[in-house]
Order: C-alpha cells, then structure tokens, then sequence
C-alpha cells in the first residue's frame, strides 16, 4: 500500500480462465458506487473482464454482457448490483462524454464499468479502480490493478 489510498497490484493472468476469476472477484469485491476503468488497447480483454465481473454481480447468464462500442452503455440489472457498462472508444474527449449524458451514471447507485477512460480526461472519478490489461499472447494477459481512494484500496488484498 503507497500512502494517499492508493494500492497497486501486478497479476500474471496466464489464460482465460485467470482473467474470468479475477473479474469475478472483482464483481464479488464491488459496492455500490463503484468506478473500475479498463485500460489496454483492442483485444486486451476488456469485454471478457466486464463479462467476469458482472458474473461475479451474480447477473443471469441469459442477460449477455456485450461491448457497448456504438451504443455508449448498456445497463444490466438482475444481480447483486446494477452494472452500467460505458465504451466511450468513439468518443473524442470529456466534453463528447458529458454531451452524451454519461456523467450521471458514473459513480452512482450500482457499479459503473468503463472502457477507454483515458477519453474522461478531467472528469475521471478521484475514487477508482483503474485495471490495466496487456495481451502477452492470445491468451495471457499482464494486469495491474491501481486502487485510488479508500473505496477500494485496502479491498484487494
């Protein structure tokens, strides 16, 4: 743990099914109000995560988890936690993401799960769990999981 509530944690996820538990757990770990934004580039499994996690909500397997790339979110209800799942890729930057009207859903009643954040710019949330992904191969993932605030740091361990 670094002072400021701040926590950073490396994982080595070696195939799919590492990166399916961690997203579990992630969704087993998560309160209302969350804020976790995927980080990494097409294909690094940032879809797959969010599938993991809302599964980890406990959210029915009929309601299928899709990337929300031309609808902005999609919204799924049915688990634990509402999940609301923001893709702002065809976004150019905050003032895209507060004409579209996505800044209600960040951060309130449910978890929010948001990928390409580098796009909020200033409008990241200051409590958050950032989850970066890199493919090492078609399979294997790096991941650091960066925990700022005292929302989640402290939850990881």
């Amino acid at each position: 743990m670094v002072g400021g509530g701040r926590e950073v944690i490396h994982i080595a996820l070696p195939d799919l099914a590492a990166t399916a538990e961690l997203g579990r757990r992630l969704g087993q770990l998560a309160r209302s109000g969350d804020v976790i934004l995927l980080h990494g580039g097409l294909g690094a499994g940032k879809t797959a995560l969010t599938q993991a996690i809302a599964a980890g909500l406990g959210l029915p397997p009929e309601q299928h988890v899709s990337s929300p790339s031309f609808a902005l979110l999609h919204e799924y209800s049915g688990g634990r936690l509402p999940i609301f799942h923001l893709d702002l890729w065809r976004l150019a930057g905050e003032d895209d993401v507060e004409a579209a009207g996505l800044l209600d859903y960040i951060g309130g009643p449910g978890l929010t799960v948001i990928e390409w954040p580098e796009r909020l710019g200033s409008l990241r949330p200051a409590v958050r769990l950032d989850v970066f992904l890199e493919a090492v191969s078609e399979t294997e993932r790096m991941c650091k999981l960066e925990a700022t605030g005292e929302n989640w740091a402290g939850r990881l361990g």
